[in-house]
């Protein structure tokens, strides 16, 4: 059954953010961890994380493959939040092991299977020692995500997924991060609003959706951890 959780309209500040956050910890402890991409989004979250678990364990999927910046960004958090466990989580193949296997750059000729061995699976792997993970997702970064609860059955990952930023805007992401004075990759600021690995991510034009700058020209917005079935599947 799905655990049960309902914000109190008394705390409306950061849209029951918090109070999320605090159910997540008293009711999984110790058994829930957040993936994090270190986008924006995972800046604010991991800084409301810190005032509720201090001792929080964050995962960040290497894929081998992120920005020199989003790696820089990775060691600044921990610097800021000493106390915080960040495990950088690999895949089972090297760079080289999956262009022995499968070719030469993969993530050009079947990114779905390339997003499957470096970021679906190892996740897959970590999360069976924990009862539920902690998501950055927000409604209104795609269609894809505008139905999104607080509390999610993960069927795929045969987990709770947890996403306290469900409905925050863009804005108020950012007012949070410059309030807070917040580190954050440089890359937001060159029109990259949404940053996955260096291969497959672009910045967007004006007026374009925010996810638009990943895998182009490809019929594809979203990695795989956050749909029901694998993309790579025939």
């Amino acid at each position: 059954m799905l655990p049960d959780f309902s914000p109190s309209e008394a705390d409306s500040s950061d849209h029951g953010a918090s109070q999320v956050l605090h159910w997540a910890y008293q009711t999984y402890g110790n058994q829930v961890a957040y993936s994090c991409s270190f986008g924006v989004e995972g800046i604010v979250l991991i800084d409301l994380i810190s005032k509720i678990k201090h001792d929080a364990t964050i995962i960040f999927l290497d894929t081998d493959f992120h920005f020199k910046e989003t790696y820089e960004l990775v060691d600044r958090v921990q610097a800021r939040y000493p106390e915080l466990t960040i495990i950088r989580q690999r895949p089972d193949l090297t760079p080289n092991e999956q262009a022995a296997k499968y070719g030469d750059r993969l993530w050009k000729r079947r990114p779905d299977l390339c997003c499957q061995l470096r970021k679906v699976e190892p996740l897959n792997s970590f999360l069976k020692n924990y009862k539920a993970w902690i998501s950055g997702l927000r409604r209104e970064q795609s269609l894809t995500r505008r139905h999104v609860q607080y509390v999610n059955r993960d069927e795929k990952f045969k987990s709770i997924k947890i996403c306290p930023l469900i409905h925050w805007t863009w804005q108020e992401i950012w007012n949070y991060v410059r309030i807070h004075d917040l580190p954050y990759n440089p890359l937001h600021d060159q029109n990259y609003p949404s940053i996955g690995c260096a291969y497959c991510t672009l910045p967007i034009k004006p007026g374009e959706d925010q996810r638009a700058g990943r895998w182009r020209p490809f019929d594809k917005t979203e990695c795989g951890l956050h749909l029901k079935k694998r993309l790579d599947e025939s």
